[in-house]
């Protein structure tokens, strides 16, 4: 599997680390069961999926990664930054 820095350009995988599903950060103030929740109870469903990857061997850039999880299509790949900032 390929992907494509947004900085680097096309890298192999392998210089990237996986760290997970792209998921939306509860509030501050959000209740037990929220961060409960957030840090310990996935999903893991086939199909589309937003994951969070780093691209540690290159840039160093964090990376959402759109990808299909039965086919490893990537369908696209973002800064972190730019998504926080849309």
């Amino acid at each position: 599997m390929r992907l494509t820095c947004p900085i680097c350009g096309a890298r192999d995988r392998r210089e990237f680390y996986y760290q997970g599903e792209a998921l939306a950060r509860p509030a501050p103030g959000a209740g037990a069961e929220a961060w409960d929740e957030y840090l310990h109870l996935r999903d893991n469903p086939a199909g589309v999926r937003r994951e969070l990857w780093q691209h540690e061997a290159g840039c160093g850039a964090w990376l959402v990664v759109e990808r299909n999880t039965s086919t490893h299509e990537v369908l696209g790949v973002s800064l972190v930054l730019d998504e926080a900032q849309a």
